[in-house]
């Protein structure tokens, strides 16, 4: 007999992991148990040499869908004749990181329950379970557990209570536990705030919507702005409340057939579509295409497609008989997505004419990703909602704790530590104050989750960025240092840190203009080197 410490890094919190391990011990009968901490997940296992080797195989080989595991350690302990596995409560550990699930669109088998009459979550528009809701825009601290979401507020019922504690159950610790007896619900608001009588409110909304009205609706991370995608009118109206005139609009389909009979998809931008993280896809047009108003892409040869990825959207769909939507962020143009049900009253009043709204809190605003497929490869234009905060693995290890706070335009931050760098979600332009304030909030909330606190802040070299005014006032209250950073410099260091090199490179930038070593403006640049200068 033997036994073993095991500790399990990467993205292996709220995404099943321990009720596998529960599973998986259980089946090769070995005793111990598990428990989240801060930085791991850890598992002490007792039983015979072959099972628990078999064990660690099976850990790697079979995890939960949604996990990324990144290291497994282990080392021997002495026996303690434990009879029995079982998940113990979670701990905190101080100075460890912990890698977080992005927000997960609906899983098959919620989707199943949700549209099953005889199911007791049928058409409850926040069905979610393990494998797949709401995470980063939720959460409020670390470890991840309930305690620690917006879902905080809601008791579980007995019911939901049973299915959380059971460890055969789909919904074993699935932290956003819901049901219409204890759960979230929606309601139907007029642009006023005054609520509209309606027994079903996705259903009311629908009327509206085929009637030519704009609808505001309360997303995983932030408002939307809906309206008919073949109502020419109806996009006019939306394009001039939200003064914007002409830039794309995403449009949201049923499903991967929908798509496709609005434009030409290969096997890899279908995969991006279907898939868990279910981003805005740019897809090419069909010539041929007549059921979509023609402004809602104009001039462009390319539109932004997604599927529906909450319970809400599905229900949507349906009771529009899948007719398109456009499905844009809302805000006014290049201002950030309202998320806080009161500013959002405010902000899009002159633009919705009615609100779907809830009241499950979202404590990140959490922009829709926007990506393109490229020779089989995801090419990102936005990542945001799916993909942060999932860590990525840099080429060389950062000695020190970094943030790095990126740009003025299209603005997200990074926070380094050892092998792997944090990206955050889009957070728009910093010329606008909410923009800013929404930067230095989500910047305290990441260190606090991933538990890096940063020695070295980087910023670009241009002294008028509101970033950069952000780093160097923060090092003169905090103490640390600071470094600035070329433009396009900057460019071809993540270019080549998102590709996994570090060996010597030639990079092209010409993304516009970018302050100059030499006090000028430069305009694009081809530089030579690498990491190490």
């Amino acid at each position: 007999m033997q036994r073993r410490a095991i500790q399990v890094r990467g993205i292996v919190q709220g995404v099943g992991f321990r009720p596998f391990v529960y599973e998986l011990a259980s089946s090769y009968a070995l005793n111990g148990f598990v428990r989240n901490n801060t930085g791991a997940v850890e598992i002490e296992i007792e039983g015979r040499a072959e099972s628990i080797e078999a064990f660690l195989a099976a850990l790697v080989q079979h995890a939960p869908p949604l996990a990324r595991i990144q290291s497994v350690e282990q080392h021997p302990l002495a026996t303690t004749g434990e009879i029995g596995f079982h998940i113990e409560h979670s701990q905190t550990a101080i100075g460890e990181a912990v890698f977080i699930s992005p927000d997960v669109a609906t899983c098959s088998a919620c989707l199943a329950e949700l549209f099953n009459p005889a199911d007791r979550r049928y058409r409850y528009p926040f069905i979610n379970c393990t494998n797949c809701g709401p995470r980063l825009t939720i959460i409020t601290g670390a470890p991840y557990d309930r305690a620690q979401t917006t879902m905080a507020a809601f008791a579980m019922c007995n019911a939901c209570r049973r299915e959380y504690e059971d460890p055969a159950d789909r919904r074993f610790h699935a932290e956003p536990i819901a049901c219409a007896a204890c759960g979230p619900s929606l309601v139907l608001l007029a642009n006023t705030g005054a609520p509209i009588a309606a027994g079903d409110p996705i259903a009311a909304l629908a009327t509206r919507l085929l009637a030519g009205e704009i609808a505001a609706i309360k997303g995983l991370g932030g408002y939307h702005l809906a309206c008919d995608a073949t109502n020419e009118p109806a996009i006019a109206q939306l394009r001039s409340r939200k003064h914007r005139e002409d830039k794309p609009l995403a449009v949201m389909v049923r499903d991967p057939f929908a798509a496709e009979r609005l434009c030409h998809i290969t096997a890899a931008e279908r995969a991006l579509l279907d898939s868990s993280q279910r981003p805005i896809v740019l897809l090419e047009k069909r010539v041929d295409v007549e059921s979509l108003a023609p402004s809602i892409a104009p001039g462009n040869p390319r539109l932004g497609i997604m599927l529906p990825y909450t319970p809400v959207h599905h229900l949507l769909m349906q009771a529009i008989d899948g007719r398109p939507l456009v499905m844009t962020s809302a805000n006014r143009s290049d201002e950030p997505i309202a998320y806080c049900d009161d500013d959002a009253l405010v902000q899009l009043a002159g633009i919705a004419d009615v609100f779907l709204a809830h009241n499950r809190p979202i404590h990140v605003r959490c922009d829709d990703s926007v990506v393109r497929a490229a020779d089989e490869h995801i090419e990102f234009v936005r990542r945001s909602r799916g993909y942060a905060p999932a860590p990525i693995t840099l080429p060389i290890r950062c000695t020190k704790a970094i943030l790095a706070v990126g740009g003025q335009l299209k603005a997200t931050f990074a926070l380094a530590h050892g092998g792997h760098a944090i990206v955050s979600h889009h957070l728009g332009d910093l010329d606008h104050y909410e923009a800013l304030r929404a930067m230095e909030r989500d910047i305290e909330l990441y260190q606090r989750l991933f538990d890096i606190h940063p020695e070295l802040i980087v910023h670009d070299l241009h002294p008028d960025y509101a970033s950069t005014r952000y780093a160097l006032e923060r090092v003169a209250r905090d103490g640390g240092n600071a470094l600035a950073v070329q433009h396009h410099h900057a460019h071809l260091a993540s270019c080549l840190a998102d590709h996994g090199l570090n060996e010597p490179a030639i990079g092209v930038a010409f993304d516009g203009t970018g302050f100059g070593l030499d006090g000028a403006i430069w305009g694009g640049e081809f530089l030579v080197g690498d990491f190490a200068g």
